[in-house]
Order: structure tokens, then sequence, then C-alpha cells
């Protein structure tokens, strides 16, 4: 069997989705692979996949799989959120940005109130403002909070900012939901400093999670988290109507077990998070702007338009992000120095031609 080759592009700047699976998880799903077992999450690979995020969080927590982030967003949110009130977030969250209305779909009109807040990160005054917009029975009223760890930007919230955030949520009743896309990323980095899974989640205040598995090298499997089981209460039903229950959810369970049972999940994170430190070094080797301290594995730079499409006609792949000039450059597990050799050296050419 043949596929096409695409030899000439370089993707793998582009996302931490263009990666491939981690050696642990493609082994995990061919060892699964044999024999019959349960259908529908009723195996024991399941089972101990459930068992181990609960370790990694520390605590007994209820926990769901589903297919994408997208999806593990709109249900939690849904969940949480009747369709009389509003889901919170920042303007570049994925809830508002990349979901195609999903949160409101799927929790029946939830309206998106977006709010601001400098490098991705939201701030107890701004969620305040969005708050005290508008009081009355005619406005949607506030129903849950949502922030994103680590952010859009690449930044991380401390267990202290969470905790202030947390505070407001309670004060006016609004749920506190986590999407942690790369929340792998962020406990990597936030290990370096004495924290754990627990201390930027539930002890912080952390309601329900979106816990990502694709971006850190899994396929097609995400996993929704309530550490309050009440909360949960016919969360699996709600799977079951969005054609989210797998029929052979052990391939999915499998990665999971893998990638969790011996830390290969926080290693490779690591990884990537050392990755995008030294990607930065080399493009500020180079005289280039950091827009934003890189905290996990995002590196944002200042690109005259000329010049990235310059490194678009040599087949790198990347996205603007921020105003007219600001790019995305993003690590994963996969990313190996070479890459970032050529990459460098490739820039360092365009930008010789261009002066």
């Amino acid at each position: 069997m043949s596929f096409p080759s695409l030899t000439t592009e370089h993707h793998g700047l582009a996302s931490d989705n263009t990666a491939g699976l981690t050696p642990e998880a493609l082994a995990a799903v061919v060892a699964v692979n044999a024999g019959s077992h349960p259908s529908y999450g009723s195996d024991a690979v399941t089972e101990r996949a459930k068992q181990l995020i609960c370790e990694l969080l520390d605590t007994d927590c209820a926990v769901f799989f589903v297919g994408s982030g997208t999806v593990a967003n709109a249900l939690a949110l849904a969940h949480v959120c009747p369709s009389y009130r509003a889901i919170l977030c920042h303007e570049v969250a994925h809830a508002d940005t990349d979901e195609c209305g999903a949160p409101e779909f799927f929790s029946g009109g939830s309206k998106v109130l977006t709010i601001r807040g400098e490098n991705g990160k939201l701030i107890p005054k701004e969620v305040e403002r969005v708050i005290a917009r508008r009081e009355n029975l005619h406005y949607s009223k506030a129903g849950v909070l949502s922030l994103t760890q680590a952010t859009e930007w690449g930044t991380l919230y401390t267990p202290a900012e969470i905790q202030k955030l947390s505070a407001v949520s309670k004060q006016h009743g609004l749920s506190l939901h986590m999407d942690g896309a790369r929340f792998a990323n962020a406990a990597a980095a936030l290990a370096v400093h004495g924290y754990s899974a627990a201390d930027f989640t539930w002890r912080a205040g952390v309601e329900v999670l979106s816990l990502g598995g694709t971006k850190s090298g899994m396929m097609a499997t995400e996993a929704v988290v309530f550490f309050d089981r009440e909360r949960a209460r016919d969360f699996d039903f709600r799977i079951k109507q969005a054609g989210q229950l797998t029929s052979k959810q052990r391939f999915a369970s499998a990665q999971w077990v893998a990638m969790l049972q011996d830390g290969a999940w926080l290693r490779h994170a690591s990884h990537a998070n050392a990755m995008a430190q030294q990607l930065a070094s080399g493009l500020r080797a180079l005289g280039l702007r950091i827009l934003v301290e890189p905290a996990s594995n995002g590196v944002f730079v200042e690109l005259a338009s000329g010049t990235a499409e310059q490194m678009r006609a040599r087949g790198w792949h990347f996205y603007r992000f921020i105003g007219e000039s600001g790019y995305r450059l993003m690590t994963s597990w996969a990313t190996e120095p070479a890459l970032l050799s050529q990459f460098l050296t490739e820039l360092g050419a365009v930008l010789s031609e261009s002066t």
C-alpha cells in the first residue's frame, strides 16, 4: 500500500495536530486489536484508563471519552450551562473562535460572551465587567466561565490565578470549566514550579475539565472529567445522543493507558515545551521579536508578511495568529532539533535576502 509523498512540504510547525501518534499510543492500538472485548466502553482497558486519569488528577472523578476537542468542550459546557444562560470565555478561546457554534448547538441556545485579556488570559476584573454588562431578563445571564490551559497564546494560568477566577465564578453562581486541549504541556511546564495537575484544576476550583489527548500524541480521543460525580449525572446519555459513544472504545482507551501508566504523557509534553524554548532562542538570534514569552509549546513571532510568504513558498506551513504580523509556530512531541535547525537556517536566508 502506498500513500502520497509530501517531502517538499513542512507541516511540523503548523500545529501539534500534524504530528503522528507517539510510539506508546501506536503500540497500544495494535496491542488491543487481538481478540474480542466488550463494546461501548465496558472493557477493562477503558476502566484502567479512567483509573489512571483519576490518579493523574489525584482525586476520584467521573471520566468520559469522546472523539474530538470540539465535542469535549461543547458537551461539557452544555451540561453545566442551561440554554437560557451564557458561556463566558476569552475572546480568542476555541469555544468562540474554533468550534463552529458547537457549544451553542449542543446547549440548545446558550449565548457565548467573550472577554478580553492580555496574552490570552482572563482576569477577574474583566470577567466581572462582562457579568455586569446587563443583568435584566432580556439578556442572557452568565452560567459558566471557561478558561483555556495552556491558553491559545501559549501562556499559563497559575493555581493562584485560577483560584481568583473561581472565586468570581462562585460569587455569581457560575460553573468553572477548563479547556485542556494542551493540558499536558501546561502540566509539564507547571510541574517545574512544583505544581501538580490537581493544583491547577479541582484544588483551584475547576469543576469540569476537557482533557486533551490528540495534541498530546494520541488519535481521536479526548476526555471530559467532572470533579463532582453528581454534576456528571446523565452525561453518558448526552454522549450517546451526540453520537460519541464509541463501539470499539478500547482502541482509544488503550492510548491513555500507554501514555499515562509510565509517564510518557508528561515526558512527551516536556519535550515539546523544550523544543519551543529552543525555537524561540533561535528566532531571537535572528533578530526577531517574540511577541509572547513562550511558557508551553507555542511560539509567537513577529514576521513581515513578505517573509512569511517566502517561507511558505519554501514549503513551510504555519499560521498568522496575532494582528497583521504575529505568526504562531507550534512544537510537538515529535519535533526534532534538526527540523528547527532547518527552519531557522532557511528563515535566516530569507531575512538576509530581504535586507
